[in-house]
């Protein structure tokens, strides 16, 4: 069996948990997930706890029963807590605004950036070099600070672009005359 799975996962008061035979629904203060379950699992709630099994020995369903487990323990973190991304933008002349749920960047290109938000992920630029994510679902801020920062990723001999605040940038020595 998943050693993840093998951990229940606690539901907050101010949490509810709607159990079909397809998908499991997770409704908290900040919002509502969904997410599709397969027939290799089996998750069942005991009283404010979810407990998610494999539904056979098979490799498959117990690689299933652990992926699930984390993916429900992030839907019930997202919805009671939410998720946070931090970016920062190193190099002169490197800007981010904020236009309703655009974001405008000035990279160092000829030309600006417009990215648009999806939905469900909400952006800050509380000042010009530093950008805040804001969402109940993990995976998707996540994928949307990974795309903001593949627009300038930060190069190795200055440390120029976008990078996550807590990333550690390991500068190359330049080269010697």
């Amino acid at each position: 069996m998943s050693r993840i799975s093998k951990n229940p996962v606690i539901i907050p008061q101010n949490v509810e948990v709607l159990l079909n035979v397809e998908s499991i629904t997770i409704k908290g203060p900040l919002g509502q997930l969904i997410q599709k379950t397969t027939s290799d699992t089996i998750i069942e709630s005991v009283r404010n706890t979810l407990i998610v099994s494999a539904a056979n020995e098979s490799k498959h369903s117990n690689a299933m029963s652990g992926t699930i487990r984390s993916l429900i323990a992030n839907m019930v973190e997202g919805v009671s807590i939410g998720f946070v991304k931090k970016l920062t933008l190193i190099g002169v002349g490197y800007r981010a605004q904020v236009a309703g749920d655009n974001l405008n960047l000035s990279l160092g290109f000829s030309h600006p950036i417009s990215y648009k938000m999806p939905e469900g992920v909400f952006v800050e630029s509380p000042v010009q070099t530093e950008i805040i994510l804001k969402g109940i679902d993990k995976q998707k801020v996540g994928q949307v600070a990974a795309e903001i920062r593949a627009f300038r990723k930060p190069e190795p001999y200055k440390g120029k672009g976008v990078r996550y605040a807590d990333e550690v940038i390991i500068l190359k020595e330049a080269k010697k005359k």
